[in-house]
C-alpha cells in the first residue's frame, strides 16, 4: 500500500471528490454508521461549509431491522448529523424478511427509500460511501458469477435508480484513507459485523484480497480493471448502437409488426458476436415479460440461432419457421430470412 492509501484527505481533495455536484439543489447522504459513510458525511458538511452557495445536504440511514444494534448506530449518526448541522432521518425496512438472498432484498429496499427521502427533499442525488475496496469486490463477484462485459464494468460514477442519480464520489478512494481522516478528526464509527461474516459473499471475498494483493491483484489494479472494462462496454455499446440503425435501414421495405423486433438474419449473422449478444438481450428484455434475461441463455440461443440461420439459407426461401423458442418472456423464431422476437404468450398456471 502507498503512502497515499493511508494518509487523511485533504480539503483540496475533497472538494475535487465533490465538485462535479455544486449546481445541485439538494444531496441525500446515505450514512450506515460505518466508517465509509461516517468519512462522506464529515467530507460532504466541511465540503458544503467551503462554498458561497452550497446543495443542502441531508442525511439518512437505513434501519434494516436486521441487528439489534442498528437502532443505536442510526442514533449515533443522528447525533453526529447534529453537531455538523445537517438534518437527519431514519428509514426503517418494514415487512416479512427472505429466508433467502436477504443481501439483495435488503440492497433493493435500501435503494427504494433512499429515493424516497430524495424526492421527498427535492434531492437530485443520492451519495453512497462505496470505495475503491468496494469496487474491487464488486469486479471479483461478477467474474465468478460468470458476468459479461457490462457486469465486469463493476459500479459507475453515476448511475440512475427509480429517477434518482446515485453519486459514488468516493469510487476511486481506498478504505483506509477513510479510516485515517475520521481518526485524524477524532470521529468515531460502528464496525458491523456481518461484514465479517463468512456467510455472506462479500466477506468471504475480502477475505481473499490480501493474497491477491500479494499477486498484485490489488484493489488499486482491480478497480482500474474495472474502469478499463467500463470504458470498453462503453465502445461496444456505441457499436451495438450503429448496428440497430444498419439493420433498420435494411429494413426500409419490412417494417415490424406492432409490438415486435424483426432483423434480417443474413445481415445480423454477418455483425461481431458480441454486437449480435447486445441486440438480442436489448430486445429480449424489451419486449419479453419475465426479464432480465440471463447472459448465458442469450449465448445459448444465439448459438442455436446462428445453426438455424445456416440452415435456412441452404433451405433458401422457406416462410415455415425454422427455430421457434422463448426466452425471459419473449418468443424468438426466425422464419422467411428474418428474425423475429415479440412478447410469449402468456404461460398457463397449472390448474387453471
Amino acid at each position: 500500500m502507498s503512502d497515499d492509501d493511508i494518509s487523511p484527505i485533504s480539503t483540496r481533495e475533497a472538494s475535487r471528490l465533490f465538485a462535479g455536484l455544486k449546481s445541485a439543489p439538494a444531496l441525500v447522504l446515505a450514512v450506515s454508521g460505518g466508517p465509509d459513510s461516517v468519512a462522506l458525511m464529515w467530507l460532504a458538511a466541511r465540503w458544503q461549509r467551503s462554498l458561497a452557495r452550497a446543495p443542502l445536504l441531508t442525511v439518512v440511514t437505513v434501519d434494516h431491522g436486521l441487528r439489534r444494534e442498528a437502532g443505536r448506530e442510526a442514533r449515533e449518526v443522528e447525533r453526529l448529523a447534529a453537531e455538523l448541522g445537517l438534518p437527519h432521518r431514519t428509514l426503517r425496512w418494514r415487512g416479512v424478511k427472505p429466508k433467502t438472498g436477504l443481501p439483495a432484498a435488503a440492497r433493493e429496499a435500501r435503494y427504494r427509500l433512499l429515493a424516497e427521502a430524495a424526492r421527498a427533499v427535492g434531492a437530485s442525488h443520492v451519495l453512497t460511501a462505496h470505495t475503491r475496496d468496494d469496487q474491487a469486490e464488486t469486479l471479483l463477484m461478477r467474474l465468478f458469477r460468470g458476468s459479461g462485459l457490462a457486469g465486469l464494468s463493476a459500479m459507475a460514477p453515476l448511475s440512475e435508480r427509480d429517477g434518482i442519480v446515485l453519486a459514488r464520489p468516493l469510487l476511486d478512494v481506498p478504505k483506509a484513507q477513510l479510516v485515517a481522516t475520521l481518526r485524524r478528526a477524532k470521529i468515531g464509527f460502528a464496525d458491523d459485523p456481518t461484514n465479517r461474516d463468512p456467510a455472506f459473499t462479500r466477506p468471504r471475498l475480502r477475505a481473499l484480497l490480501p493474497l491477491l494483493a500479494a499477486e498484485g491483484g490489488n484493489s488499486r489494479n482491480l478497480a482500474r480493471l474495472a474502469t478499463r472494462l467500463a470504458r470498453a462496454n462503453a465502445a461496444v455499446e456505441v457499436l451495438a448502437d450503429g448496428a440497430e440503425r444498419f439493420l433498420r435501414l435494411r429494413d426500409r421495405g419490412e417494417a415490424p409488426q406492432a409490438g415486435e423486433r424483426s432483423f434480417e438474419a443474413s445481415a445480423f449473422a454477418a455483425l461481431p458476436d458480441e454486437v449480435r449478444l447486445r441486440l438480442l438481450l436489448r430486445a429480449i428484455n424489451a419486449l419479453g415479460h419475465e426479464g432480465p434475461a440471463e447472459l448465458g441463455k442469450v449465448e445459448t440461443l444465439m448459438s442455436v440461432l446462428d445453426q438455424a440461420i445456416a440452415a435456412s439459407l441452404r433451405a433458401r426461401a422457406s416462410r415455415r419457421p425454422v427455430l421457434k423458442q422463448t426466452l425471459a418472456g419473449a418468443l424468438i423464431s426466425l422464419a422467411g430470412g428474418r428474425i423475429h422476437i415479440a412478447p410469449a404468450p402468456a404461460r398457463r398456471r397449472k390448474g387453471g
